[in-house]
């Protein structure tokens, strides 16, 4: 049965996505079989697969509302591996029209328990808040990844994060975990960088993922070319690094 992972920040531009894409990517080429499901309205981790989101009619919105059942929302990518459920605007809206859904909080969950059995990893890309999507996807997750911008505001938002955690764990999911924590944007020359380190190992020193992300140009670049960065450029930097991390969380996971 499929692992079930959250990829989640409630601060936005910390690379939530950026990490979302890549690392289902990496998995894949491992020969992993992978569902990415892009749970967060801006769709970006659909069209970082090259998918136009102009062109779907049947989205994770749908699944989210109940009026598609799962196996008519997942595309096939031209990326070894993964599959996807995409994501589009119509997405803001499922907030709303849950509110009055019986076990509103669990949709997401009841849908991917019957294609669990198909994958081995399910990686929820999440919006940067804790609204009722996000709830939605830690309900279903079997543990939280978290991905953190090397800077000072990054910690007073990954202890609020942990809170919404241990909230959700308490009232809904008494099962989940924190799967990991992986540094984006990195720059070991900045002595700020140094100092977020050092913090984040003094509390999560367990949970600290040795492969940090750096800040890279062709990183930036591969969303606009609609491919994971190890297709788009697989000698950069970036695609070192999210490999890296795939074999880093495979390991992990072994255990």
């Amino acid at each position: 049965m499929g692992k079930i992972i959250s990829i989640v920040n409630q601060k936005g531009g910390v690379g939530k996505t950026t990490t979302a894409v890549n690392l289902a990517a990496g998995v894949g080429m491992c020969g992993k079989k992978v569902l990415l499901v892009d749970a967060d309205p801006q769709g970006n981790s659909t069209s970082g697969y090259g998918i136009n989101k102009k062109d779907m009619t049947v989205t994770c919105y749908e699944l989210l509302i109940g009026n598609a059942k799962i196996e008519s929302t997942v595309r096939s990518t031209d990326f070894e591996n993964v599959d996807i459920v995409p994501s589009s605007m119509d997405l803001a809206a499922a907030e709303v029209d849950l509110i009055e859904t019986e076990h509103r909080e669990a949709q997401l969950k009841f849908a991917l328990s019957t294609v669990r059995e198909k994958y081995d990893y399910i990686f929820i890309d999440c919006p940067p808040s804790l609204g009722l999507i996000t709830i939605n996807a830690l309900n279903a997750s079997d543990t939280v990844l978290v991905p953190i911008q090397c800077e000072y505001f990054a910690l007073e938002g990954l202890s609020q994060l942990m809170a919404s955690v241990r909230q959700v764990k308490r009232l809904y999911n008494p099962t989940l975990e924190i799967e990991g924590i992986v540094l984006t944007m990195y720059d070991g020359r900045l002595n700020l960088t140094q100092q977020v380190v050092g913090e984040i190992k003094k509390y999560f020193a367990n949970k600290l993922y040795k492969t940090a992300i750096p800040r890279a140009v062709r990183l930036s670049e591969a969303p606009s070319y609609g491919m994971p960065i190890q297709y788009y450029d697989k000698r950069s930097k970036g695609a070192d690094a999210y490999n890296d991390l795939a074999k880093e969380f495979l390991k992990k996971n072994r255990r």
